[in-house]
């Protein structure tokens, strides 16, 4: 029997398996839309390749396989399990990529993606800078309350100013809401609005929905100013407009300063009970799977505030110490990064992919919710290139 038909035969068994497994006709890109409103794109660090990276976004898709790491056992599980969709934290393509070719393992995976119909998305950085991504989910699984990001992500937050007549005001002011402006930490549906008069003069080919053409018109209107994140800008304005009465919207769009606690990296939260260094690192081992932590001297007091990391964190020391943390979590710390703790906080390296691996929980369970008839599944494989030798 020839490759190719053994191919065909696989494929169409693999059809079969996507029918048994779901009950609805799902494309790749209302995962993607979904994904995307999870962890904005925009939202990704300069160095980082996020998205679709193979495939085609308008393809059926039979099912999700959800992972860490695109190596040749998570592409054998997705075709063994029916999955044609890949959801991984961990981008296939990073690196500039001049070739597509065998010889080297990005290009082999991509093609083996591609002949067997696979497509492949990366949701990284972004997933790392939203407070309910990857640190939000280990902040969970240590039980911290009180949580808010470690180091915010400047340049996130905008303010929106229009300008509304009297009386339709409030459905104006509740598209906004609806489309996702007016959120300042714990608070959402946050507006400030003053009553004043504007001016207009309708020219001869213009339908005003107040006031006559060639004249000028004074109206009441309300000034109307929210907050809201830069990429929530597009729906923002579509609902702005079609809200608004009228037919040239006036809206100012204003960069602001402030820290926006949701959007950043890294998490900072404090324990319900005070622990001991010692007892609380062991507790973090277990929760984590670490057979070893790296840790700078425990500190002789109880530990409460704790920062945390998911992958290699180093650049958030400094911020952690800022925050009054007692503990740092984080992974891939260099030999003279232990020295910045400086006795101030207990530094702890659990391991990448330790620190990482309940991102796979995380993009099921959200995935599942959304769409709970079709196949979201958790990958099986673990993808850890790392082992460890134990010598006495």
């Amino acid at each position: 029997m020839g490759l190719v038909e053994k191919t065909s035969r696989k494929d169409a068994q693999n059809a079969r398996n996507l029918k048994f497994y779901n009950s609805v006709v799902m494309k790749v890109n209302d995962i993607i839309h979904f994904l995307d409103t999870v962890a904005p794109p925009s939202l990704q660090e300069s160095y980082d390749n996020v998205g679709l990276l193979v495939g085609n976004a308008e393809n059926n898709c039979g099912g999700v396989l959800c992972c860490l790491d695109v190596t040749d056992a998570i592409l054998d599980e997705a075709l063994e399990k029916g999955c044609n969709l890949i959801v991984a934290h961990h981008p296939l393509i990073f690196d500039n990529l001049k070739q597509i070719n065998t010889n080297e393992q990005t290009g082999r995976l991509i093609i083996k993606a591609i002949q067997h119909h696979i497509s492949i998305y990366a949701i990284h950085t972004n997933l790392d800078n939203v407070l309910e991504g990857v640190n939000g989910k280990m902040a969970t699984l240590l039980g911290l309350n009180q949580c808010s990001v470690l180091l915010p992500k400047p340049g996130v937050l905008k303010k929106l100013i229009t300008f509304v007549p009297l009386a339709q005001v409030e459905q104006v002011r509740s598209a906004l809401f609806l489309a996702g402006a007016g959120q300042i930490g714990q608070y959402d549906e946050c507006s400030f609005s003053s009553i004043g008069e504007g001016t207009f003069k309708a020219g001869e080919n213009a339908t005003p929905f107040v006031g006559e053409t060639g004249v000028r018109h004074t109206e009441k209107e309300v000034k109307l100013e929210l907050i809201y994140p830069f990429y929530l800008e597009s729906s923002l304005l579509n609902a702005l407009k079609s809200a608004h009465p009228y037919q040239e919207v006036a809206y100012d769009l204003i960069p602001l300063l402030n820290a926006y606690q949701s959007v950043g990296a890294g998490v900072v939260g404090e324990l319900s009970v005070p622990q001991n260094a010692a007892q609380f690192l062991r507790h973090v081992a277990e929760v984590f799977k670490s057979p070893i932590v790296r840790h700078t001297h425990l500190l002789d007091k109880p530990i409460q505030k704790v920062a945390l990391c998911g992958g290699a964190g180093s650049f958030l020391i400094d911020a952690a110490l800022r925050a009054g943390a007692q503990v740092f979590i984080t992974a891939d710390l260099k030999y003279h990064d232990f020295f910045k703790a400086a006795g101030k906080l207990v530094l702890a390296d659990i391991g990448h992919f330790e620190s990482e691996q309940f991102t796979i929980d995380l993009l099921q369970e959200r995935l599942a919710e959304k769409f709970p008839t079709f196949a979201v599944l958790k990958t099986s494989v673990s993808t850890n290139p790392v082992n460890y030798l134990w010598h006495k």
